[in-house]
């Protein structure tokens, strides 16, 4: 085989495989990368309203818990735990009669 015929047929393999590369997920993250230019006022921004967001997720996380709590006290019938007031004889159990 000639060299010319084996360079043409590394061109063959090589450029299908270059295309693959080029459009795989990598590449694209690397030309965004290399493309992004944000000063650093704007990445300064994105931390803030990160930081913010990440406060409110703390405080949505933390009453979670304490929903979780009370309704897992309620469930397994913690004592300290006020008992509703006995039900008056002459009312319809479920209704105050009140509209």
């Amino acid at each position: 085989m000639t060299f010319a015929f084996m360079v043409v047929l590394g061109l063959i393999v090589l450029i299908p495989v270059l295309a693959i590369v080029i459009d795989s997920p990598l590449s694209e993250a690397l030309a965004r990368r290399i493309g992004n230019t944000d000063s650093g006022t704007n990445q300064s921004a994105r931390i803030d309203a990160m930081e913010q967001e990440i406060q409110y997720l703390t405080q949505a996380v933390e009453g979670i818990r304490e929903e979780t709590a009370f309704v897992r006290a309620l469930v397994e019938g913690d004592e300290a735990l006020p008992a509703l007031p006995p039900r008056h004889p002459g009312r319809p159990a479920g209704n105050d009669g009140e509209r």
